[in-house]
């Protein structure tokens, strides 16, 4: 219940009023789980505006991927990553086993839930997209079932850029691709992966498309 009226009361108005948005391929979201969407990470907006795209009803299944590191920083924090946001936690530390790692993901992957992932790890320099890293394959190599849902941002990095703590209201562009499946192997799929990111990024540089609403 919180995390519905989190989001209706606050999310949704500040991307309804304060950040303009165009979305194409609105239709090709997942609209229910297991299932993984990943985008680019500019900004901590890409978060709650990835999660407005979808209907209100499929809030309580919808989990960011997040560092345990990061959003674990204190209690108040903590409460509200879990419990407003809806993240996963995972622990970054390099003396984490992968199967220690993953376990959060695949369990919430199993209980049919959503997970948002930003492949580059954490927030790179304003509306550039750094080099994706390979969790996203070692995931679907245990889970190779599931769908994976590409979203590309262009101008989220404006508005709130890392680093910066005062949101500029700014147009931002919502490329999404269809689901890409398991490719067999995780070099494979990476390949794939970012191959349709480089061709919504295409799209993004291509000016004059209408809004999917």
């Amino acid at each position: 219940m919180l995390r519905r009226l989190f989001y209706l009361l606050l999310v949704k108005p500040l991307v309804l009023f304060l950040i303009g948005l165009n979305v194409r391929g609105r239709q090709y979201l997942p609209s229910s789980g297991p299932a993984i969407v990943v985008a680019n990470h500019n900004s901590h907006l890409d978060t709650l505006v990835l999660m407005s795209l979808f209907p209100r009803a499929l809030i309580p299944d919808l989990h960011p991927v997040a560092a345990a590191d990061y959003f674990f920083r204190n209690r108040c924090l903590k409460w509200f990553a879990l419990n407003i946001v809806g993240i996963v936690p995972i622990d970054r530390r390099p003396s984490a086993r992968d199967g220690d790692t993953l376990a959060p993901l695949l369990t919430a992957l199993d209980r049919g839930k959503i997970l948002i992932l930003f492949p580059e790890g954490s927030r790179g320099a304003p509306e550039r997209r750094g080099k994706f890293k390979s969790g996203i394959a070692h995931l679907l190599s245990k889970r190779p079932e599931v769908p994976v849902t590409p979203v590309f941002f262009s101008g989220l990095g404006k508005c709130l850029p890392k680093g910066e703590f005062v949101l500029v209201p700014f147009f931002v562009d919502v490329f999404i691709a269809p689901a890409i499946n398991w490719s067999g192997s995780r070099q494979g799929f990476m390949a794939v992966l970012e191959q349709a990111f480089d061709n919504l990024e295409n799209s993004a540089d291509r000016p004059g498309f209408e809004d999917d609403e």
